[in-house]
């Protein structure tokens, strides 16, 4: 099991994260930045941190 962080201060809204997940954990929210709302579901593959390009996510496993 993994904890999914955005840092909202940094989220831009690019949407990278929620066009690379491949458990769809990320939607955007009606802020216009990302939503970590299945976060239960995230395998730990850590594309996500890999295509932020502000750096704004954290995965860590429990």
């Amino acid at each position: 099991m993994y904890l999914v962080n955005v840092n909202m201060d940094c989220c831009t809204g690019c949407g990278e994260c929620v066009n690379i997940c491949p458990v769809q954990v990320y939607q955007m929210g009606a802020n216009g930045k990302t939503d970590p709302y299945q976060a239960g579901e995230c395998v730990g593959c850590m594309s996500c941190v890999e295509v932020c390009p502000d750096k704004c996510i954290e995965i860590t496993e429990m």
